[in-house]
């Protein structure tokens, strides 16, 4: 657990590391500094938070966006924000440099949110 990260919708942890393999459990986009508050509104904020979210708890263990190889997002509405996404998205990544993405359309997430995003990373 990180101690500055979000705080869990469930029982898991934030991160798990196997061998330099760091899995990042799917994070919300819930403040972390108040995780009562109100969900941001549209695609775009809430896929922010949830980038920002994932910056904390990779932080927490001494890794950044740049060690990430794979990220899976799920979107409750897929084809209306799908595109929006993307942009916001793309934009934590340097250019060329995106890890590999699977991205799938849910029927819901936890605390009624647009995005949520997992990531796998290794450690150099």
């Amino acid at each position: 657990m990180i101690d500055s990260g979000p705080r869990p919708v469930a029982p898991f942890s934030h991160a798990v590391e196997a061998d330099g393999w760091v899995f990042v459990t799917g994070q919300m986009p819930t403040d972390p500094n108040a995780p009562d508050a109100p969900l941001p509104n549209g695609i775009e904020a809430q896929t922010r938070r949830v980038m920002d979210n994932l910056k904390i708890v990779l932080s927490g263990i001494g890794l950044g966006l740049e060690h990430v190889t794979f990220a899976r997002v799920y979107l409750t509405h897929f084809d209306r924000d799908y595109a929006a996404m993307n942009e916001t998205y793309r934009a934590y990544f340097q250019p060329g440099k995106l890890p590999a993405r699977t991205c799938v359309g849910v029927t819901g997430l936890a605390v009624s949110a647009l995005v949520e995003i997992d990531l796998i990373a290794r450690r150099p």
